[in-house]
């Protein structure tokens, strides 16, 4: 074992005999090239609906069917990770790394069943409107601008709480949009419900 090591070290940096510097730059230029698409390639792969709904297909994918997140008058639809993925790349990466736990938890049989699901459903959920909460709902913004807002097309009680708590930022979209898209959970001591 220890003579293999030395071995590589040695090759590693000693110059090289048959490749020129060149080659060798060029070729790891190349094979960097190659690794950054096929890493996005499979970042984008998890971004799409029929990834999410892999797992989630006798849960949340059956409740938001029935929204109009999913269906509405316009055809402009919501996918998963239009919510749950941000866009940025910094924090799309660290939400992966995030959701990396949640593939373990659904691959060890965690949450790999209903009733398993239900039971964690709350935890889950206050994990992701904590996280949407920090973002300021970054996610719903990406779609709804608070600045296009037709305030007399809205009911009194959402013009009311759009034209005050929103717009002086006190509160944010999923303090009272929980549950917008999915069932919620048992929500005994949760503020406003």
């Amino acid at each position: 074992m220890w003579n293999w090591i030395k071995r590589w070290w040695a090759l590693v940096t000693s110059p090289s005999k048959y490749f020129s510097l060149g080659f060798l730059t060029l070729g790891g230029f190349i094979a960097g090239i190659i690794f950054w698409g096929a890493f996005n390639t499979g970042m984008e792969l998890t971004n799409t609906e029929p990834f999410c709904v892999s797992c989630h297909r006798d849960n949340v994918y059956q409740e938001i069917q029935g929204t109009i997140h999913f269906t509405n008058r316009t055809g402009v639809r919501a996918i998963c990770s239009d919510c749950h993925v941000p866009h940025d790349w910094t924090d799309k990466m660290a939400r992966k790394m995030q959701a990396s736990k949640e593939v373990y938890a659904w691959v060890t049989g965690a949450i790999s069943t209903l009733d398993k699901f239900n039971a964690r459903r709350r935890e889950m959920a206050e994990r992701e409107w904590a996280r949407m909460k920090k973002n300021d709902s970054l996610e719903c913004r990406n779609c709804h601008e608070f600045v296009y807002m037709d305030f007399t097309r809205q009911s009194l009680r959402a013009s009311n709480q759009h034209s005050t708590a929103l717009a002086d930022g006190s509160k944010t979209c999923i303090d009272c949009h929980k549950g917008i898209a999915h069932r919620l959970p048992e929500m005994h001591g949760v503020e406003g419900f």
